[in-house]
């Protein structure tokens, strides 16, 4: 499952591509504004990918391009937008692909899936303080030593390792390690953390953000 950030401001094509990504697995967050879609950035969200499109309110997607790159968070177009100066535009400015409308969903989602899987070759592992962490072989070694852990502790390790020092809400952590389907509590997080902080030692360095979730902290 990925997060997936999509800037677009006519209704229908929006929801119908917000569905789509659904039922493929993924969990898609819409905006129809560019400046409410850069607002939402620093926040609980960290989005995988970003589905872009250009002649919106507030900022383009060309101006959200930029406000995405200190995120590292790759980037398509799918605009009306057909003109190779535009093109170029976005694919010289750090976008992996660039689609035009009207475009068929099954194309675009099978390119998400290039994009995305393009992006998890590139950081098969993750370092974070003392952690290294292996996404390809689910392992986990702390000043290299290997410590055990379930398939949701992993996850939700991962999770916090790709945000770190970023807050993350419970919410979004059901979300990004149980799925949008899950029906249970969110206490279930509470419990996990504190599984995470005994095995690893990470009392100090997962933090509690009252009222909201957590935040792993790497000086």
């Amino acid at each position: 499952m990925a997060w997936i950030f999509i800037l677009e401001d006519e209704e229908a094509i929006g929801n119908m591509i917000a569905m789509n990504l659904r039922v493929a697995g993924h969990e898609p967050v819409l905006f129809a504004d560019g400046l409410a879609a850069e607002r939402s950035l620093p926040g609980d969200h960290f989005y995988d990918l970003a589905i872009l499109d250009v002649m919106v309110p507030g900022r383009d997607g060309f101006q959200l391009l930029e406000a995405l790159r200190p995120y590292g968070i790759p980037a398509l177009f799918l605009t009306a937008r057909d003109d190779i100066s535009s093109k170029l535009k976005g694919l010289t400015g750090g976008a992996e692909d660039y689609m035009v409308k009207p475009f068929e969903v099954l194309e675009l989602l099978v390119r998400v899936d290039k994009i995305l899987a393009r992006a998890s070759r590139g950081e098969p592992i993750l370092r974070v303080l003392d952690l290294e962490i292996s996404q390809e072989e689910h392992r986990v070694r702390k000043a290299g030593k290997e410590v055990p852990l379930k398939p949701m502790e992993f996850a939700l390790l991962v999770a916090l390792a790709k945000n770190k020092n970023i807050a993350v809400s419970r919410e979004d952590l059901i979300g990004l390690v149980w799925g949008s389907g899950y029906l249970g509590e969110t206490r279930t997080v509470d419990v996990h953390i504190g599984q995470l902080r005994k095995k690893l030692g990470l009392h100090e360095a997962i933090k509690t953000i009252p009222k909201l979730g957590y935040r792993l902290e790497e000086p």
